[in-house]
């Protein structure tokens, strides 16, 4: 018998010796599948505290425990949003946000808190998704090719040629199925991205504008103002929290 099957034989010891089981599988699958329709209402039901009863323990380390327990839970989420619909791009981008925000989490109140919040979010996403429009292929199509070149330049006649279709055809056709023109939505997108990296990032206004292409710095603040109704600083000063917590991060923006 190697080593490691002494050890797991060990350990399936003291698991009956201590009466302890892990979460049963049905369990685990009810809550993801919740979040993966986006029911919000359910999953608050039957989501179980992080690294509770059943969960197992991944290291002697309490609070790396629930740390480890974190990671694997944000990424079973991941898999199961993907599978329901999520953009991969988003999913996994969010996932790896969530997950260094729990790095920095010294205390395991943090990490239930944050555990709570990235479970809701994903939910809430997966929700939106759910009850969201119903769009032709071109116009899928021309919203990928958005999103997977927000930090580059994007013109109309690019997205044309990569749908075929005709410039003005095309945006005749977004416009109609969206209800906003093609450079809006570009706007609105990178606007969004630019929220999520202003609250979870330590990257400076100025940074992202450059990492989203905006012309220039006064550029993305003037664009970022026009969707939300403020600067990128005042968004991060309301939003941007550092422990997820009670305390406000005091930091200086750029």
């Amino acid at each position: 018998m190697s080593e490691y099957e002494k050890e797991l034989s060990y350990k399936a010891f003291l698991n009956r010796e201590y009466e302890f089981r892990h979460s049963p599988f049905e369990k685990e699958f009810e809550f993801y599948d919740c979040v993966k329709k986006g029911d919000v209402s359910a999953v608050e039901k039957v989501m179980t505290p992080l690294g509770g009863n059943g969960a197992g323990v991944l290291s002697e380390d309490p609070l790396r425990n629930l740390k480890y327990h974190f990671i694997v839970t944000i990424a079973l989420i991941t898999r199961f949003c993907v599978e329901g619909g999520m953009e991969m791009e988003t999913a996994y981008t969010l996932s790896d946000l969530y997950i260094m925000k729990a790095d920095k989490c010294s205390t395991e109140a943090e990490l239930h808190r944050l555990h709570k919040e990235a479970v809701i979010e994903f939910t809430k996403l997966m929700n939106k998704l759910a009850h969201g429009n119903v769009y032709s292929k071109p116009v899928i199509m021309t919203m990928d090719y958005i999103y997977d070149n927000l930090h580059s330049k994007i013109s109309e006649n690019d997205i044309a040629d990569h749908v075929s279709l005709s410039t003005s055809y095309l945006s005749r056709l977004f416009k109609s199925e969206v209800g906003v023109t093609i450079s809006a939505y570009i706007a609105i997108k990178r606007v969004e991205t630019a929220q999520n990296m202003l609250k979870y990032s330590d990257f400076s206004s100025a940074d992202i504008a450059n990492y989203l292409a905006f012309t220039s710095h006064s550029h993305f603040i003037s664009v970022f103002r026009k969707y939300t109704g403020m600067t990128p600083n005042e968004f991060r000063k309301n939003y941007y929290r550092d422990n997820w917590g009670d305390n406000t991060h005091k930091r200086s923006n750029k």
